[in-house]
C-alpha cells in the first residue's frame, strides 16, 4: 500500500459525501416545491391571515354594524367608513397623533445609537488585539441570557436618582442597554467573516483604524447593518414593557403602544376604534419593512462579503 492510497480514498470520501449532500438537498428542493407543499403552505398562510384581515374590515365599519354583528357579515352586507381612523387620529377622545410622533422620537435614537456604539465595539473585538478581548467578549455575548424584567427597577432607580425620569432618555437609554449584546454579537459574526487579506492590504497601503473602518468594512456591513435595525426597529416600535416601565406615567414621552394599552382597558366597549389605531401602529414598520427587506434577506442568507 503507498503513502497515496489514503489521499485517494480521502478525496472519494469527500466526492462521496458531495454528492449525497448535493443529492439531499436536490430531494429537500422537490419536496418543498411540489403542489402539495404549496397547496398547504398556501392554506397556512390564509387562515394566518384571516385575524388580520378580520381586524382590517372592522377598522372600516360603522360602529352600530360592529356591535350588531361579526366582521365576517361584511361580505353579505357591505358598509363602509373612515370616521373610525379619523376619530382616532384627530378625535379628543383618543388623539394618536401625539403618540405617534412619539413612537417616531423614541424609535430613531433607539436604533441609531445602539447600532453605532455595536459596531465601534465588534470592530474592537475584530481588528484590534488588546489584552482580554476573548473573556471580555465572552462577558458581552453571555449578557444576552439575562431577563431584561430583572433589570427594570435597578434602572428606575439609577434614572430618578440622575434626574432622567419621565424624559426621552430612559427609553433611549434602556433600548441600547438591552440591545447592545446581541448588536455586538451579530455585527462582530459579520465582521470577522471579511478576509483578513483585505484588511491588511488597506493597512500597508497606510490606512488607519478610522480609514479602515469607514473606507473598507462599512460598504461591506451594508446588509448585517439593515438586518439588526429591522429587528431593532420592530422591538422598539411595538415594546410595551419598557415604554410602560419608563415612559407610561409621562404622556408627553409615551409611545403608541402605551396610548393602545390604556384604551384597551379603559374603553374595551370602543374596540372598534382600537382596531383603527392598531392599524395605524402597523404603517410605518410595515413600510420599513418592505423599504429594507432585500437587505435584510442579502444579511441573513448571505453575510457580509458574499452578497
Amino acid at each position: 500500500m503507498t503513502a497515496a492510497t489514503p489521499q485517494k480514498a480521502t478525496v472519494l470520501s469527500e466526492s462521496g459525501l458531495a454528492g449525497r449532500i448535493e443529492n439531499r438537498a436536490g430531494k429537500v428542493k422537490t419536496t418543498l416545491t411540489s403542489r402539495l407543499a404549496s397547496g398547504i403552505a398556501l392554506l397556512i398562510a390564509i387562515f394566518w391571515t384571516i385575524p388580520t384581515i378580520g381586524l382590517l374590515i372592522t377598522s372600516f365599519r360603522p360602529e352600530a354594524d360592529i356591535k350588531k354583528s361579526g366582521w365576517w357579515t361584511w361580505l353579505s352586507n357591505p358598509s363602509f367608513t373612515t370616521e373610525n381612523y379619523v376619530e382616532v387620529l384627530t378625535g379628543g377622545r383618543f388623539e394618536l397623533s401625539g403618540f405617534f410622533v412619539n413612537s417616531i422620537v423614541i424609535t430613531l435614537p433607539a436604533v441609531v445609537i445602539p447600532i453605532t456604539l455595536a459596531l465601534l465595539a465588534s470592530y474592537a473585538f475584530a481588528w484590534i488585539d488588546f489584552k482580554g478581548r476573548s473573556i471580555l467578549f465572552v462577558a458581552v455575548f453571555a449578557l444576552q441570557v439575562v431577563p431584561i424584567q430583572v433589570a427594570l427597577i435597578p434602572l428606575n432607580k439609577q434614572y430618578v436618582s440622575w434626574g432622567l425620569s419621565g424624559s426621552f432618555w430612559t427609553v433611549w437609554l434602556s433600548h441600547t442597554i438591552f440591545a447592545l449584546p446581541l448588536a455586538i454579537f451579530l455585527l462582530h459574526n459579520f465582521m470577522k467573516e471579511i478576509p483578513r487579506e483585505l484588511v491588511e492590504a488597506a493597512r500597508v497601503d497606510g490606512a488607519g483604524h478610522v480609514k479602515i473602518f469607514f473606507v473598507v468594512l462599512m460598504p461591506l456591513l451594508v446588509p448585517a447593518i439593515a438586518s439588526f435595525a429591522i429587528f431593532q426597529f420592530l422591538w422598539v416600535w411595538n415594546d410595551l414593557l419598557v415604554a410602560l416601565t419608563f415612559a407610561g406615567g409621562a404622556q408627553n414621552v409615551a409611545p403608541l403602544t402605551v396610548r393602545l394599552a390604556e384604551l384597551s382597558g379603559t374603553r374595551g366597549q370602543a374596540w372598534y376604534l382600537l382596531s383603527a389605531g392598531a392599524f395605524v401602529s402597523m404603517v410605518v414598520p410595515v413600510v420599513v419593512f418592505l423599504a429594507l427587506q432585500r437587505f435584510f434577506v442579502r444579511g441573513l442568507l448571505a453575510g457580509s462579503v458574499k452578497g
